[in-house]
């Protein structure tokens, strides 16, 4: 391989803006790699996975001919997407890093786009961070927290109870104010919340206007405080 060959190749990539920063995503590392080596070989090798920790070893050739190696490892709960899919993202990642030890997309760094979107995850995260972010993953993908909420605030309630990825949940507290109650007070809202909407059917309330008269869309969006006074208020309407 010449190293002009290299340098077209590298100049097909197509890079991802990560604070304002381009980096080369792995499939594009792939496609570099194809075109100064199309008969070469990309090879993985699952070293471990003990314990929902995976770590996975790659290597690039030509022909018979070892270019580089690259390793990477990921734990299962990590993050919302690892929840199902840390082995895959783990291959990637070591694929990304042989290719990039073998000169492949390294114009800003050796790793890759996907590496450094997760190292980011583990920073904190600041309110502008947070009102920015948007769904990588989803029917929602591409979509702000905030654009979600307004269409679909079960789906934030629903993430909220489903993910470990402490990036996306500071995300969600910062951008929207909601934050994850403990065992007992998650406990406490769902008995509030059942006894309210019960009142609400017995009462025959309007609820458009209850709802607006505590600024919400639906009950799930009241805070325990307001659950507790609106119970008060729809219980003294029944006489109890």
């Amino acid at each position: 391989m010449e190293y002009l060959d290299l340098a077209i190749a590298n100049e097909q990539i197509k890079t991802t803006d990560i604070k304002g920063k381009d980096y080369a995503e792995v499939n594009q590392r792939i496609k570099a790699f194809r075109m100064v080596y199309p008969q070469g070989t990309i090879l993985t090798e699952m070293l471990s996975n003990d314990n929902g920790v995976v770590v996975f070893k790659a290597s690039v050739y030509d022909n018979n001919r070892l270019l580089a190696t690259g390793t990477a490892y990921e734990k299962e709960d990590s993050s919302f997407i690892n929840k199902t899919s840390y082995i895959e993202n783990c291959e990637t990642s070591a694929v990304g890093r042989a290719l990039g030890m073998a000169g492949f997309g390294i114009d800003v760094s050796v790793a890759s786009a996907e590496e450094v979107a997760n190292a980011i995850r583990n920073q904190e995260v600041t309110q502008e961070d947070a009102n920015n972010y948007k769904l990588t993953f989803g029917k929602y993908k591409g979509k702000t927290l905030k654009e979600i909420n307004e269409e679909k605030p079960d789906y934030i309630d629903w993430l909220l109870g489903n993910t470990k990825d402490e990036y996306i949940i500071k995300c969600i507290e910062l951008s929207l104010g909601k934050v994850i109650p403990s065992e007992e007070e998650g406990q406490e809202i769902l008995k509030a919340m059942m006894e309210l909407n019960t009142l609400i059917e017995t009462t025959e309330t309007d609820r458009d206007k209850f709802y607006d008269y505590y600024g919400v869309k639906t009950s799930k969006d009241m805070t325990l405080e307001q659950m507790k006074d609106a119970i008060e208020i729809l219980k003294k309407k029944v006489g109890k």
